[in-house]
């Protein structure tokens, strides 16, 4: 079973459609919006660690890049396209692992894409005020649409998690999806990973997803 975690189908992709909004409709909603040509141009998004905030920004980069438009995702950094003035949105995920001189890179790059009319969208585990960052980057973060990314909800995530696995093509029984909720890990990147790592050893198995089978996949995550 080595591996099994990581074997995530390749076909899958974070997309707007397949983001389940929960508490996060109008959030979605201004990005559907800034995507079609609304006037707002600069997003920060700040939640926990698997609210989703990675996913939505995934999502805008695709969306924006099967318009064949120039777009560019990074987490942690400044992407190299963004440096060098290529892209016409730009992504930067975990905005609080950013070092000195990418600080900078930001700062700079907020003002160009503000005078050029492109899209940027900044996400972080807190919100402006309280990011350790230089002080005229969390004022110019501030400058744009904040919106906190709420997670899910129990009932959110069993509708995640079922339509997760329509899209991959299996029926998802109740009990493994109580089970996966009790039992795995609670932010929603991790649950969805079970979830393919269980589909890919049942088919291996050629078995039904069932309880047994998720246990295995948990107790190989955990051992």
């Amino acid at each position: 079973m080595s591996q099994l975690l990581l074997d995530i189908a390749p076909g899958w992709q974070p997309t707007l459609d397949n983001f389940v909004a929960g508490r996060n409709l109008e959030l979605l909603s201004a990005l559907r919006h800034a995507l079609a040509g609304g006037s707002e141009r600069c997003f920060y998004l700040w939640g926990e660690a698997g609210s989703g905030r990675s996913h939505l920004l995934q999502a805008c980069v695709r969306a924006v890049s099967d318009a064949r438009h120039s777009a560019s995702y990074a987490q942690g950094s400044v992407p190299r396209m963004a440096s060098e003035g290529l892209a016409e949105m730009v992504a930067v995920d975990d905005v609080e692992r950013l070092d000195e001189a990418a600080q900078i890179e930001l700062f700079d790059l907020y003002n160009r894409m503000r005078d050029s009319g492109g899209m940027l969208l900044v996400s972080g585990t807190q919100a402006p005020l309280h990011l350790r960052l230089r002080d005229d980057l969390r004022t110019r973060l501030g400058w744009g649409l904040v919106y906190q990314v709420h997670g899910l909800s129990d009932e959110e995530k069993k509708q995640a998690l079922m339509q997760h696995a329509q899209s991959r093509g299996f029926a998802l029984p109740p009990e493994v999806t109580q089970y996966l909720l009790r039992h795995g890990r609670r932010d929603l990147p991790s649950l969805l990973a079970a979830l393919d790592a269980l589909d890919a050893h049942s088919l291996r198995l050629h078995r039904a997803p069932s309880v047994p089978l998720l246990k295995e996949i948990l107790q190989h995550e955990f051992g």
